[in-house]
């Protein structure tokens, strides 16, 4: 049984590959930086809403929009990555102080919270 789920794997990596390319060949689709800056953007907005304002979160989720917006920025106004790699790492810094504020929650377990 489980050589059948292996012998599954290359024809839907195949299908998927396949599927991309034709859609991205009849421009169908958005170019893959505009599905990358939306895909960041959603992951730390994702990361709010399903883990909620605490110590790991406060760093996670604002990180993510931040590298979408910035990677926005280099592509659609020329901002470079000189500038913006500084600036992830002096947020990533202030965040990481953020965190450590007591007045912000510990993360909780999924395991402790049933």
């Amino acid at each position: 049984m489980l050589e059948k789920k292996r012998s599954a794997v290359l024809p839907i990596v195949l299908i998927a590959i396949g599927g991309g390319w034709l859609v991205n060949e009849l421009q169908l689709m958005p170019q893959i930086s505009t599905l990358l800056i939306l895909g960041l953007m959603g992951a730390g907005i994702a990361v709010f809403a399903l883990e909620g304002i605490n110590k790991s979160s406060v760093v996670t989720a604002p990180l993510l929009i931040a590298t979408g917006f910035a990677l926005y920025l280099k592509d659609y106004h020329g901002i470079g990555l000189k500038l913006a790699i500084p600036a992830l790492m002096v947020l990533a810094g202030l965040l990481m102080l953020l965190a450590r504020s007591r007045h912000i929650a510990e993360r909780i377990e999924q395991d402790q919270q049933d």
